[in-house]
């Protein structure tokens, strides 16, 4: 993610590019951060806008959103929409060789939108684990808990916080001029001072708070669910093999899209901090990236977690056709 760059206070005139001595530190023009990454991005945006559109539309029109499961489901389905498409920012600053020419403000503003929808996602799959193991482990002692009203207000305080959280991100400096390679960079160089300062301070408890509890949270939530359905009284019914399947899918959504990159973001910031060492820089950035495959993998997490979702996707991709006089349906169903 960051480079060090350090600044002179009067002038804000470039001194000293502080990049790694290390041989495996990777160029910002190098073919990885150019290339494959945006080309990457740009599958995953193909591939999620049309879900998560479609699910979006679902929620609203089909089923009314009626259940508080709909209710976390619609908003990180939202929140994905809303990432993918702020990415397409990031996208272009890729292609163009790390060189952003759109200003210092919409920089800042694309940066704390990707934090707010990424770590807000993470929040809401939290919820999501919070209401099934509510659902199965106390069905009716939580009923009064587990309503759309409560739903909608969980979400807004989510919403909130994740603004909330961003706000460091929209008043300090995002873009650096580099000479020596003649780019404006976003977010990929930072102000050492800055960093040492302030940035460690605000990002180390940012990765406690929005990935770390909601992991511990989000894993108690899996282990109880599981204990419960394997439990001898509970017979193998649809309702148990769609339990266990929402809770395989959303642990593996999880963790192969926010444990190795927030994995990596925190043992990166604590090695530029204490040795001012940027040698995972390159891993960071490849991690971060790739990531954003969440918004193609969280579908299956509104596929498996609501039998009503089953057939209206089979409803809006299906064609019906009469060839001489015989019915035939074709559909199409997300695996």
């Amino acid at each position: 993610m960051n480079h060090l760059l350090t600044l002179d206070n009067n002038t804000s005139s470039y001194m000293e590019y502080n990049i790694s001595s290390n041989n495996n530190t990777i160029s910002l023009s190098s073919w990885w951060l150019t290339w494959f990454l945006p080309w990457f991005c740009v599958v995953v945006f193909i591939l999620s806008l049309p879900l998560n559109n479609m699910a979006i539309f679902i929620f609203l029109v089909k089923m009314k959103v009626r259940k508080p499961a709909v209710v976390y489901m619609l908003n990180l389905a939202s929140s994905d929409v809303i990432y993918i498409c702020t990415w397409l920012f990031r996208i272009v600053y890729r292609f163009l060789g790390n060189n952003w020419l759109i200003g210092e403000g919409m920089c800042r503003f694309v940066m704390a939108s990707l934090y707010c929808n990424k770590y807000g996602s993470i929040l809401l799959m939290m919820s999501i684990s919070v209401e099934r193991f509510l659902a199965i482990v106390y069905p009716m002692r939580s009923l009064s808990w587990r309503t759309v009203k409560r739903a909608w207000l969980v979400c807004g305080i989510i919403w909130i916080i994740s603004m909330a959280s961003v706000v460091p991100l929209l008043i300090n400096r995002q873009t650096f001029m580099l000479p020596a390679q003649n780019i404006t960079t976003c977010y990929d160089v930072l102000d050492s001072k800055v960093f040492n300062g302030f940035f460690f301070k605000y990002f180390i408890p940012y990765l406690i708070i929005f990935f770390i509890l909601p992991l511990i949270v989000t894993t108690t939530c899996y282990i109880g669910t599981i204990c419960n359905l394997c439990l001898p009284h509970i017979g193998r019914t649809l309702h148990r093999s769609r339990a266990i399947y929402l809770t395989a899918v959303v642990l593996f959504v999880f963790v192969i899209s926010f444990g190795p990159s927030n994995i990596l973001f925190l043992i990166h910031y604590l090695q530029m901090f204490r040795y001012r060492d940027d040698s995972l820089n390159f891993a960071y950035i490849l991690t971060a990236n790739l990531s954003s495959i969440r918004c193609c993998l969280n579908p299956l997490i509104y596929y498996y977690a609501s039998s009503q979702l089953q057939p209206y996707i089979g409803t809006l991709i299906c064609c019906k056709r009469k060839v001489r006089n015989r019915s035939i349906e074709v559909a199409l169903v997300i695996p």
